[in-house]
């Protein structure tokens, strides 16, 4: 199998091309801080990340509280400390992933066009990409606030799709969630599930993806 026929290719960012957790985890930390809760681990926290900040906030703060009561003014007030601390820190242990810069070089030669859908904020992206020096490779990025959807619904991709000119048959999703395989299946295009990364825990493989792969590597194999 191969997709060498395919013009766009959308990544997902997160646990498919940068590992943040370290970051994220020192977020939800000064946050938890300020509230005198004691700090979670990268483990606990890693299984959050996948549906967007605030989830991820509401998750560790139920957490870190032993699934006390959470108000909705306690989860307000604790996401905007959080994305505050995001914020001053978003780039200082975030790495890419084995092979991604390679990969990306590859692609970006061989001509495709290559775009992020990501459920983090739409703000956080840029100076990651800028620190990582990889925003050159991309057209454009979406956040889980860039729509008023977010995967796994498909709007977000049929959105990309739309905005560079091509469809759904030339196009392609690439993570390493179940959220990202089903954005795909819901918007009716192929897609490749990353067995590395966060998910849940769970088996990537579990979501059927089109194809699944073990390292990004294998991406210059498929196209």
């Amino acid at each position: 199998m191969n997709f060498k026929d395919k013009e766009l290719i959308i990544f997902d960012f997160d646990g498919t091309l940068i590992n943040s957790i370290p970051d994220l985890t020192l977020a939800i930390n000064k946050m938890l801080s300020h509230y005198n809760l004691e700090p979670l681990t990268v483990k606990q926290v890693t299984p959050f990340v996948g549906n967007g900040a605030k989830p991820l906030v509401r998750r560790s703060l139920e957490l870190a509280l032993e699934n006390q009561e959470l108000s909705n003014g306690l989860l307000e007030e604790a996401f905007e400390i959080y994305v505050e601390a995001y914020r001053e820190n978003n780039c200082v242990d975030t790495f890419m992933y084995p092979g991604v810069l390679e990969t990306l070089q590859y692609l970006y030669n061989k001509g495709y066009k290559m775009v992020i859908c990501t459920n983090k904020p739409f703000h956080f992206i840029a100076p990651i990409l800028d620190a990582l020096e990889i925003k050159q490779y991309f057209k454009s990025w979406i956040g889980e606030d860039s729509l008023p959807l977010k995967k796994p619904n498909a709007a977000p991709l049929l959105h990309l799709t739309d905005s560079l000119h091509t469809s759904i048959e030339k196009s392609i999703m690439v993570g390493d969630s179940k959220n990202d395989i089903l954005a795909a299946q819901n918007a009716g295009m192929e897609n490749i599930g990353l067995t590395y990364g966060y998910n849940y825990n769970e088996n990537i493989s579990d979501y059927k993806p089109t194809l699944v792969v073990e390292q990004f590597t294998e991406l210059q194999k498929l196209f």
